[in-house]
Order: C-alpha cells, then structure tokens, then sequence
C-alpha cells in the first residue's frame, strides 16, 4: 500500500520560510532516498528515442543541483529533469526570493539560477545514472555575467559537459527570473543560438558515439503571434523537441493576493488554463514534435488534460510541493487516454 506521511508534515512545513524548507527537504531527500516509498508504475512510451517508464516527469528547478534524483526515482517518475544548470556556479538573486500562496495553490520564486554549476552536476549524475531507472533530463543555462551576444557559448559549454550523462539536455531561455534571458526569444538572437547549440549537439554525437536531443522550454508569456514565430525557428532548425511552459509574470489570477506585486515567476494552479492553451498551440502548430507538458498540474486529472490535449509527457513541480507524493501515484494510477 502506498503510504503517505506528506499530509502529516505538510502543515509542519509551511510554518517555515518556503526556500528554508526546500533546502532543509532536498537534504534529506540527499541523504536518506529510502525514507520514500518505492512506487513502480509501468506505462512505457518511447519519445525522441528515448524509452521512458512512464509519462510522468519532475520538472527542473526543485532539484538544481541533481543531489536527490533516487528519491524522486523511488517515488515514482519517469523521468527526472535536474538544473537549471549553468558554466559557473552562482548564487543567484537576493533573498527572500521564493514565497508560497497557500490559498491560491501557487508559488513565487525569483531564484535566478542559483546552482553549483554544470560540472558538479554531471558529478551528481555521473555517480548515480545506472542505478535508477527513470531517464534523466538535464536544463542548462547562461550565467548572468554573460551577455545575451555571448550566450551561445555557455549554452555550448554545458552541452558539451552533460551530453554524456544526460538522456536529453533542456535549453531554459525562458526563466522570469534571470535578466533579460527571455531576450533570446527574439529574432536578434534566437535562430543563431539554436543552430549554435545543434551544431555543438552534432559535435557531441561525433565525438562521443551518442545522440543526445535538446529539447527548448517556452514562456506562456509570448503571446500567440511571438509563440508561431518561435515554433516557426524551432522546426527550422530541427529541435528534437520543446517543453510547455515556464512560470509566468502574469499575475493577473491573483490581483487579489497582496503577494502579486511580489516579483518572479508564478507557478502553480493559477497557470493551470495558459499552459494547457499552450500545449493545444504547439501542438497545432507542429503536429508531430515531442511534447512535454509543464505548468499548472495539480491534480491526476491536469496530468490526462494535457495528455489528452497532445502532450507526449508531463511534468510536476509546484503540484508535488501542495500535493506531495501523493499526486505522483494518482496521476500514473490513472487511466491514461493514448493519442493515435
């Protein structure tokens, strides 16, 4: 029987500062992985090449420095996506920087890629990647010194450290919360730097005898026409697959929240409808290019909606910190409407 103690802890946990807590939990999860329950749930699917357990993933950003993924292998995902991740370590932005709201099942964070840098995580991975069984994802960045003209290179050096480990590599320029990254959405730069970063894939390939994809996560805050125009350079330069979406800055689902002048990314179920627009957008629009679903699953019935709306996978985050391990086991004991 599955056994769920998060309940219990949960009104525990939110007494103390949101970022306090998650560092305190992904220590804990570091060191003791088998205080969580082993939950094995098979529904295999293979995507970009890649045979995955399940549908089921953990988004990146809860685990940045890839020091707890046999915990969330044991509580059940199919795939785990670790990072942001970026050359150099960096502390990221000034805190507070994370705060929860509680009535509106939502997070706020403005964390900035504060991360140990993409060597320590490959460290991370390196040590443990043959001995869970759900596929590993890894989200790379830039570092905030560097400029959007000379993004290309971080992009390029941390492809070039985790392709080894890494099942597929994440390409985040869609964080609200390192400056002007969303810039690279824009014409001046975004067609250079995915044909950069498949140039460096293709590098890769040839040098270590194995395909790795690269995969682009989207903003829900381009609108309709920025979004055809993204799509629109990510089919040309054969982008293996894309990830809808990131946290918003719109917070208009809670104006009525003293926290909504509070800057950052909203995560959460205020991002529940945007996301699943967007995943019905894409999918639309590229009809047959690897789908990830992200933002606003809560619920075991989020999880089949976006399945249901095209989505190949779907991921957890802010859903897994209100629901806890609970949610993982709902949405994969659900039954699971597959697109023809």
């Amino acid at each position: 029987m599955f056994l769920d103690l998060y309940p219990m802890l949960k009104p525990l946990l939110f007494k103390i500062d949101a970022e306090k807590t998650h560092t305190r939990t992904m220590s804990m999860l570091q060191k003791m992985p088998y205080i969580i329950p082993r939950t094995v749930i098979e529904e295999p699917v293979t995507v970009m090449g890649i045979s995955f357990p399940n549908r089921l993933g953990l988004a990146a950003g809860l685990d940045k420095n890839g020091v707890a993924i046999p915990a969330f292998d044991r509580m059940g995902f199919g795939f785990v996506e670790v990072g942001t991740a970026t050359p150099k370590p960096q502390p990221g932005n000034a805190k507070p920087r994370m705060f929860r709201l509680p009535e509106y099942e939502a997070v706020i964070n403005r964390m900035g890629f504060n991360n140990n840098g993409i060597n320590s995580l490959v460290n991370e991975v390196a040590a443990i990647k043959h001995n869970v069984r759900a596929v590993i994802g890894i989200n790379v960045g830039k570092n905030t010194a560097t400029s959007n003209e000379n993004a290309a290179k971080d992009y390029k050096y941390c492809i070039e450290t985790a392709t080894r480990y890494a099942d597929y590599i994440t390409i985040n320029i869609s964080s609200p919360n390192s400056p002007g990254i969303r810039d690279l959405f824009g014409k001046e730069y975004l067609s250079d730097l995915l044909f950069a970063v498949k140039m460096t894939q293709r590098q890769c390939e040839q040098r270590d005898g194995k395909y790795t994809p690269l995969v682009v996560k989207l903003s829900p805050d381009s609108t309709e026409e920025e979004l055809e125009t993204i799509l629109d350079c990510i089919k040309e330069q054969n982008i293996d697959g894309v990830i809808a979406s990131n946290s918003t800055v719109n917070k208009a689902e809670i104006a009525d929240s003293p926290m909504s002048e509070e800057r950052g990314g909203l995560s959460g179920a205020p991002l529940r409808y945007r996301a699943l627009d967007m995943i019905r957008i894409v999918r639309s629009r590229l009809p047959d290019i690897p789908l990830i679903a992200s933002g606003g699953v809560m619920s075991a019935q989020d999880y089949l909606d976006r399945l249901e709306a095209g989505a190949d996978l779907v991921q957890v985050f802010t859903g897994l910190i209100y629901r806890g391990p609970q949610l993982v086991n709902d949405c994969l004991k659900s039954r699971v409407p597959l697109r023809s």
